[in-house]
């Protein structure tokens, strides 16, 4: 698995450490094949008061490849609501 440029310089400007998004990929709380035809893992950061991390990986690509990572306001406000 590799990092796409984007997915680089979305780490810098949003400030998401890169071992996050290993975390993510290794122990995700979902997974799932997105409309897109990419994989979208989920997982709530602790460090970051539980907000969800999406990591979007492209499968279709030798190695795979994270398209891009951002935190996902829709989920964490879905989880917000579950508490």
């Amino acid at each position: 698995m590799e990092l796409s440029e984007h997915a680089r310089d979305m780490l810098l400007e949003r400030a998401i450490p890169e071992e996050w998004v290993w975390r993510v990929l290794k122990s995700p709380d979902k997974k799932r094949m997105g409309s897109d035809g990419n994989l979208h893992y989920t997982k709530a950061i602790k460090e970051r008061d539980r907000r969800v991390l999406r990591v979007i990986v492209s499968p279709n690509t030798q190695p795979n490849r994270v398209v891009t990572v951002f935190f996902d306001r829709r989920l964490q406000q879905t989880i917000r609501k579950q508490k």
